[in-house]
């Protein structure tokens, strides 16, 4: 929205860019593309491997959706480990980040398919556990988070005091 918004206010979306000069806008593509292409190849990866969990376990309709539930909270979990070690332990190459953050783990979690779930489950009369499994979903996945988060720092603090 705050990008939206700066456009309809005619201001510029990035005041180091001034978009008018060629080689500026030359340079900000240029700088793009190999975001674009890490968050590309990692959401394909990360999408894919989502796909496969959804077919080694299919979720009957009008049932609890385990095998999406079980890889938000694996994903969560993954990210706040990753997030600890990219910003705390190692000082990753600048695509890491988009590729394995962004791209894999954006692509393996899937919060569209969740509330899909959620609709389905309200739409076919199954309204309980769609409630169970939207306020599951989200205790788990920021419990995850937050615990593997703490976890991975507490690690981290215990190998550097041995």
């Amino acid at each position: 929205m705050g990008e939206a918004r700066s456009q309809v206010l005619g201001e510029p979306t990035d005041p180091d860019v001034d978009l008018h000069v060629p080689a500026q806008r030359r340079e900000l593509r240029r700088g793009q593309w190999p975001i674009i292409a890490a968050v590309a190849l990692g959401g394909a990866i990360g999408a894919s491997a989502r796909y496969g969990a959804s077919l080694l376990w299919p979720t009957a309709p009008g049932t609890f959706p385990w095998t999406t539930l079980v890889v938000n909270v694996i994903g969560c979990g993954v990210i706040g480990m990753f997030m600890v070690i990219i910003t705390d332990v190692w000082a990753a190459h600048r695509l890491v980040r988009p590729f394995f953050g962004t791209g894999v783990l954006g692509g393996f979690t899937t919060f569209s398919t969740y509330a899909v779930d959620v609709q389905r489950l309200v739409d076919g009369r199954h309204a309980a556990t769609g409630l169970a499994y939207l306020a599951a979903t989200m205790l788990a996945a920021l419990a995850t988070v937050w615990a593997t988060a703490n976890l991975t720092r507490r690690v981290i603090e215990w190998r550097e005091h041995r």
